[in-house]
């Protein structure tokens, strides 16, 4: 990886930082941001050299067969761009479970789907070819109160999963299910769980983050503890690797911080991150790495989606206000109402050096996560999120306006996963559905980043659904 060219807040234009639109996002920010121009020519919203391509599918076709640019084919940008016309529109419930499913994801190739449930199962589905057949069920283990989170291992083999538990339980997925090897993690505390956990891009390591606002770092190979660090003052929520080498990682916790790590310099004695994210005004649930090592996405309990710049850290001051603001709050998201300060602020907090901000979905009861749609259908395109109003909630990440909401659970829904190959997204709901989103005719979506607002624009006044929240006060 290339070595990280660093900046703090101070270093940022002027212009940039009083152009703000109304829901307070830095617009020309982001307008002028490399982010966005990689993701409009990955899009096929930008030649390589800077000319403008036909605005409509018909326009795409009378141009390829003249022969445009050039070119008698579409590039993979120019799929990327039809495709983006087609988004989800339509859900199909393909399982019902009795209990609330938590985790959701497909394995990298997109050929299984795992699934975890707080009946505590996890179920392994063959998602070849378009199907969903479930391929086996495993009981999970040692498990307190739910599974809370789940992994597949790069090549497709194993699935770990995390609970309140010392322990990470790695299973196979194609032989016996009562093998399980437990990886005990050692910690201090009595009441210990990972919240969140990842496999390193070579299958050897498990990354994982902790209530004890440590993270740990598991070796498959030497099948021990390889790493215990203190990350964060509070839980630490999410974790992710930044791209491929999985030597930058970052962490999220209930401090509102986004930290970042290089592991080849990492020490269990004294342990400092590269570089602290600020800008949420409350504790952080969800990061995503846009797999380039050099941009994430957070989600927060502040009701935003925030999109970063590694390269652009905060200063000292802005990790105070971030941490004075997540100190200072006297609602609890498991079961209170979103504060009306929370809705709308008026302001970004004081050296906040994010990219964008995304509002239009809600954080409640549970850790809610957020991704970059995938590169190969939508050139990552979009950010979409659960929410706990009960929808799958897709931003367009060049506006930061929400591009579609998609109503369909009755209950929150903590997690959502799109399938890299397909433009087909599942979420998993507090309401027991999985849910298969695909696109069903009824609308052609505008592809232009014009900023203007969609028909299906979530009312100002999104109700939340009738469920039960939390059912147990001290869980996520």
């Amino acid at each position: 990886m290339a070595a990280l060219v660093l900046t703090d807040s101070s270093q940022l234009t002027s212009d940039s930082q009083h152009l703000v639109s109304k829901s307070g996002c830095c617009v020309l920010y982001l307008q002028r941001s490399e982010v966005s121009l990689l993701t409009r020519q990955a899009c096929g919203l930008m030649e390589q050299d800077g000319h403008d391509q036909p605005t409509s599918v018909s326009a795409m076709i009378s141009a390829r067969e003249r022969g445009m640019n050039g070119k008698c084919r579409f590039s993979r940008a120019d799929c990327c761009k039809i495709s983006n016309f087609y988004l989800p529109d339509g859900v199909e419930k393909i399982e019902s479970y009795r209990s609330k499913a938590f985790c959701g994801s497909y394995s990298k190739d997109g050929n299984l789907f795992l699934s975890a449930c707080q009946d505590r199962n996890l179920r392994v589905y063959d998602t070849e070819h378009g199907k969903f057949d479930l391929l086996k069920v495993i009981q999970a283990r040692d498990v307190g109160w739910s599974i809370l989170d789940t992994a597949i291992s790069p090549d497709g083999n194993y699935v770990v999963y995390s609970s309140w538990s010392e322990c990470l339980h790695l299973c196979r997925v194609h032989g016996d299910n009562d093998l399980q090897d437990a990886l005990s993690l050692c910690p201090d505390e009595r009441r210990f769980c990972i919240f969140s956990l990842t496999f390193s891009s070579d299958g050897r390591e498990i990354l994982g983050g902790a209530n004890d606002g440590h993270l740990y770092v598991y070796d498959r190979e030497c099948n021990q503890r390889a790493l215990r660090i203190e990350g964060h003052d509070d839980d630490v929520n999410t974790v992710a690797f930044a791209d491929e080498t999985s030597q930058i990682f970052y962490s999220g916790g209930d401090d509102g911080l986004c930290k970042v790590w290089d592991r080849r310099t990492l020490c269990e004695s004294n342990a400092k991150p590269v570089g602290i994210l600020a800008g949420h005004m409350d504790g952080v649930t969800h990061i995503d790495s846009r797999g380039d090592g050099r941009h994430l996405i957070s989600n927060s309990k502040d009701q935003s989606i925030k999109l970063w710049d590694i390269r652009v850290f905060s200063g000292v001051q802005a990790q105070h206000n971030t941490k004075k603001s997540c100190a200072d709050q006297t609602w609890d998201y498991r079961w209170q109402k979103v504060p009306k300060k929370m809705i709308n602020p008026r302001k970004n907090l004081d050296g906040d050096t994010s990219i964008m901000t995304y509002r239009g979905h809600k954080v409640l009861q549970t850790l809610i996560r957020c991704h970059f749609s995938p590169e190969f259908t939508t050139g990552q395109r979009f950010i979409y999120t659960g929410c706990a109003a009960g929808r799958v909630v897709i931003y367009d990440m060049l506006t930061g306006k929400v591009k579609v909401a998609l109503p369909g659970h009755s209950a929150c829904v903590r997690d959502v996963s799109w399938h890299p190959y397909r433009t087909e997204i599942i979420s998993s709901g507090w309401d027991g559905m999985l849910g298969r989103w695909t696109y069903t005719g009824k609308k052609v979506y505008d592809y232009r980043p014009s900023g203007a607002p969609m028909e299906s624009d979530p009312p100002s006044d999104q109700s939340e659904p009738t469920s039960p929240v939390c059912d147990f006060a001290t869980q996520p």
